[in-house]
């Protein structure tokens, strides 16, 4: 059974979406919350999030940014992830208020990632399943996360995914056969918009 509920899922977009309308009136997310309570205890409890921002219709990426680790209640990190991929993306400049009808919102709920071990270096890909996990890899200050719907959205093979999560965490690829480096997965229930406010429904990546 799903952790979090259809009903829980559209809510958790559509208060990511009110946390940047909040925004670009100047109010802060404490606002949205009080506006917009959560009306399950499941959404107040820690969990990690990511808010991913695509163009619609071509749903190119236009800003992603979240919380691997359940350091937040799940709805505080989502309303505060919601505002980091709108303005504060590296990638991409802060989103514009004529941007926000143009793009749809999707939000990953994360389980807490879990360390690989137990298994040889090059039987790595063997544990990862497509569609269903997302990955971690960490090694000193580098730290790069992919989630499972990347992917699935490029066809990637496991040893394809690995080595893109390691270009993520800015390191060489092939960089998770080295056993100084950690490799986390992790999976997320995935929700999203069909078009800019509109319909919320649960993605199936696998």
């Amino acid at each position: 059974m799903p952790y979090i509920s259809d009903e829980e899922g559209e809510y958790l977009v559509k208060t990511a979406r009110k946390s940047i309308e909040y925004a670009f009136k100047g109010r802060n997310v404490e606002d949205v919350l009080v506006d917009f309570p959560p009306r399950s205890e499941k959404l107040l409890r820690p969990s990690g999030a990511f808010v991913t921002l695509n163009t619609y219709p071509k749903k190119e990426l236009r800003g992603c940014i979240g919380y691997p680790e359940p350091s937040l209640p799940l709805i505080g990190a989502v309303v505060r992830a919601a505002r980091a991929a709108a303005f504060e993306d590296p990638r991409f400049p802060p989103l514009s208020r004529y941007e926000l009808d143009r793009v749809i919102v999707e939000v990953s709920v994360l389980t807490p990632p879990e360390k690989v071990t137990g298994v040889p270096r090059e039987e790595l890909p063997s544990r990862i399943v497509i569609g269903v996990h997302g990955l971690i890899v960490r090694f000193g200050p580098y730290n790069g996360l992919l989630l499972p719907q990347v992917a699935v959205e490029y066809d990637m093979s496991p040893s394809e995914f690995l080595d893109h999560t390691c270009l993520k965490a800015g390191l060489r690829p092939g960089c998770w056969k080295d056993e100084d480096v950690e490799v986390y997965t992790f999976s997320a229930e995935v929700f999203t918009e069909t078009s800019p406010n509109g319909r919320v429904v649960r993605e199936k990546l696998v």
